[in-house]
């Protein structure tokens, strides 16, 4: 069962965390204001289990530091001119690893909102949770449901966290949603085309992310927002994630700015050249 709602649905210890990412997580820095923000930012969060592996540390050291990395990450955000971010937390791919680890991952998603939602529902920020629900504990479910209740209303910047999210599955259930719908009689197949297919997926009725950046140096998607990235800028940061914050954020929305985007133009001038 998909989370997603279909157009007829209309729609070592704290201490030592504390040393190794610079942060103080007890007071979290308001978000900044950006003016008018306009970039949609995806971001796949990689390199947590490196960072720890190069300290010594287990790699559950290295997943809650990526948790500070993502609280400076939201609050740089708007003063970089972005008002939604996408933020790869969890893939379907990611129950292949071992149990520890995901029971670990499991309990940073419910600290993280345990710890920031009211900073997060008072500061205008809107939490939208991308993925499938089905086989989550009720306990995460329940948290997803709270934190989405409780933000939207809020309109001022929006933070999607794709959990349980794989960008294959994704197209299967909306394509599943749209068979759903057509043997219900409520669609004709004649109404298909891109951008009614498009408002079946899970990240509907949100745009397309302007720029995807991945962090660690690895130079790949690996399964997320496949329709979403079409004519998405890419950047890929060396940098693993927990070390991430403003000065890696602006580099690479920096980059994203100094290109010219075409969305195609650039063949059809070609074409239009040679005839």
């Amino acid at each position: 069962m998909s989370v997603r709602l279909s157009p007829r649905d209309t729609q070592q210890g704290s201490s030592v965390m504390s040393r190794l990412t610079g942060s103080d997580e007890r007071s979290p820095k308001s978000l900044g204001d950006g003016g008018s923000a306009k970039l949609h930012v995806a971001i796949i969060m990689d390199g947590n289990g490196r960072w720890a592996t190069r300290r010594g540390l287990p790699r559950a050291f290295g997943h809650r530091a990526g948790v500070a990395a993502l609280r400076r990450t939201v609050e740089a955000a708007p003063s970089l001119g972005v008002d939604r971010l996408t933020v790869f937390g969890f893939s379907t791919e990611n129950w292949r690893r071992p149990p520890p680890e995901i029971s670990e991952l499991m309990s940073l998603m419910k600290a993280y909102f345990h710890s920031d939602l009211a900073r997060l529902e008072r500061e205008g920020v809107k939490v939208r949770i991308l993925g499938r629900r089905s086989g989550l504990d009720p306990e995460i479910r329940k948290i997803v449901e709270d934190a989405e209740a409780r933000t939207a209303h809020n309109d001022r910047f929006a933070l999607q966290v794709a959990f349980n999210y794989g960008g294959r599955a994704d197209i299967v259930d909306a394509a599943r949603a749209f068979a759903r719908d057509l043997s219900e009689g409520t669609v004709r197949l004649a109404d298909l085309d891109e951008s009614s297919f498009e408002a079946y997926l899970s990240t509907a009725p949100a745009n397309a992310p302007d720029l995807i950046i991945r962090t660690s140096g690895e130079r790949r998607l690996s399964n997320f927002l496949l329709w979403e990235c079409a004519y998405s800028e890419l950047v890929f940061q060396d940098v693993l994630w927990p070390d991430y914050g403003l000065e890696a954020f602006k580099a690479a929305v920096d980059e994203f700015h100094a290109r010219e985007r075409r969305f195609g133009a650039a063949v059809v001038d070609a074409v239009l050249a040679a005839s």
